[in-house]
Order: C-alpha cells, then sequence, then structure tokens
C-alpha cells in the first residue's frame, strides 16, 4: 500500500471541497464571472472524483481487473479512438437517436389523439402502461427477431422505451389548462385546433420536455443494453459485452465513458431547448432572475 498516493488524494479532496464551498457561496458583480463560477463548481467536482479514484486504487494496489485508474482508462480510449467512434456512430447515432425520435413522436401524435378521442384515452392508455412495464431483456431478442441484426432492431427497442413516457407526460400537459382559459377560447369561437395551438400546445411545453430529458437517457441506455442480444461486431453494448469476456476492463470504462458523455451532452442540448422554448416559464424566468 502506497499511503503517498492516498493521502495526496485525500488533500486534493478537501482542499477542492473547501474551494468549492466558498465559490458557490461567492457572489460576483459581472454575470460573466458568476456563469463561469457555476460552470467552474461542477468541473472541479469531477476532477476531485477522478484524482481520489486515481490516488485509492494506486495507493490500494486494486487490480486494474477490479477497477482501473483514469489514467488507464484515458490512455485506453486515446488509443482506441477509432473503435470508440465506430461504436458511437452504431449504437447513438444511429439506433439510439433515430429510435428517440420516433418513440418520442409516436408518443406525442398519440397523446394528441387520445385528447380528442375518449375511446381511445380508455383503451390506449392502459395499453401504454402495459407495454411500459415490460423488461427491455424481453423485448431486445423479439425485436431482433422481426428486424434483423443490425441497428433497427436496437433503435425498434429505443421506440417502445421512449413512447411511453412521451405518451403519459404530453397527455398530462394537455389537460393542464384550467376551464377558464378553455372557456376564453370558446367564446372566441376558436376551434379545436386553434384551442390545440394556441393554449393546450404551449401550457404543455414543460410537461413534453420532461418526456424529452427522461428520454434522452432512457434511449442510449435501451440501445446499448440491447445491443447485448445479437448486432454486427460494432456498437457500445457489444464492445462492452465482448470486452468483459476478454477481462479488458479499462476497455468497458472506456466505452462507458463515452456513453456517459454523449448521454450528458444530449441532455445538456434537450436542456438548451426547453430554455429557449419555455422561456415564458416562472421555472425559467425564476432561475435567470435570481442569477
Amino acid at each position: 500500500m502506497n499511503l503517498a498516493f492516498v493521502l495526496g488524494a485525500v488533500l486534493f479532496w478537501l482542499s477542492a471541497w473547501a474551494f468549492n464551498e466558498w465559490l458557490v457561496r461567492r457572489r460576483f458583480e459581472g454575470r460573466a464571472a458568476n456563469r463561469i463560477a457555476r460552470i467552474s463548481v461542477p468541473l472541479l467536482f469531477g476532477v476531485t472524483i477522478l484524482v481520489l479514484w486515481e490516488g485509492i486504487v494506486r495507493g490500494f494496489s486494486i487490480p486494474s481487473v477490479l477497477l482501473p485508474p483514469p489514467s488507464m482508462i484515458w490512455t485506453r480510449l486515446v488509443n482506441s479512438l477509432p473503435i470508440l467512434v465506430a461504436d458511437f456512430r452504431q449504437t447513438f447515432l444511429k439506433a439510439a437517436l433515430i429510435g428517440y425520435a420516433l418513440g418520442s413522436g409516436l408518443g406525442f401524435l398519440a397523446a394528441v389523439a387520445i385528447d380528442r378521442s375518449p375511446f381511445l384515452q380508455r383503451g390506449l392508455l392502459p395499453l401504454g402502461n402495459f407495454v411500459s412495464a415490460l423488461p427491455v431483456i424481453g423485448i431486445a431478442p423479439i425485436m431482433v427477431m422481426w428486424f434483423g441484426f443490425d441497428w433497427p432492431s436496437k433503435a425498434a427497442v429505443v421506440v417502445v422505451m421512449t413512447f411511453f413516457p412521451m405518451l403519459v407526460n404530453t397527455s398530462a400537459g394537455l389537460a393542464a389548462t384550467g376551464t377558464i382559459e378553455r372557456d376564453l377560447m370558446r367564446t372566441y369561437a376558436a376551434t379545436w385546433l386553434q384551442t390545440l395551438v394556441k393554449l393546450r400546445l404551449p401550457a404543455a411545453w414543460p410537461f413534453i420536455f420532461n418526456a424529452l430529458k427522461i428520454n434522452s437517457t432512457l434511449a442510449l441506455i435501451g440501445a446499448i443494453v440491447a445491443e447485448f442480444f445479437g448486432t454486427p461486431i460494432v456498437g457500445m453494448g457489444f464492445r462492452i459485452s465482448t470486452e468483459v469476456g476478454r477481462m479488458n476492463v479499462d476497455m468497458v470504462w472506456a466505452e462507458i465513458a463515452v456513453a456517459a458523455l454523449a448521454g450528458s451532452a444530449f441532455y445538456g442540448v434537450v436542456a438548451l431547448v426547453e430554455r429557449a422554448v419555455t422561456f415564458w416559464h416562472p421555472s425559467v424566468r425564476g432561475g435567470q432572475a435570481s442569477r
């Protein structure tokens, strides 16, 4: 055991913790300085976790098969960049994104149809609840048999996983408008479509974006898990399952790091679009006023 690594990592963690506590409570004069401070806090926290991880693994001589240090994962990531890019393209750009768009779009259209038809409301919502309860490990092999081993079968799994969150959230958002607002639209002789576009959809945007943010993480998880049940020799899920069998745990962690970065970036893009579209919402205005 090398105590120098452990003590160095712990001291760095304590110093970073104290600096973060000071930075969180600090209020700067300029907006740019406050924005930099807000960004620095999570970045410093992440660096602290990596340093502590490195120090503990090296200090206690933990076998790399159990937990490789971040430096080893970074080396593997840099040296295997072409493989990781190909896996990212197969899993994220093809299966996850296409399945996300189809599942969210179909869920939105189904919610609008349910809102229009009481018959569908009684029949489709319970069916959607049933589909949402189906396990991914049960759906994935069936989709592979239906759509083949390539990315369309993984996109189909993502469609199933993202359909119900969008359906439920959009239905709740469309029902969020009050009776007074609907009566006002009736006094203006507004049609159902005009009421939907000008009143009910704007009120439902926060619910819709909530579903989009949930689906941004579900899509990548579903695509990766679906690749465990049959895929060409490319893809994040294929690489993880293969490299675990070969005991190349550093490659597994490199794939996990790429998936985490992709999922976080995707979630951040959806959140930024939400802020631009729902700028009028109290949650967004309140956050802007506090800054």
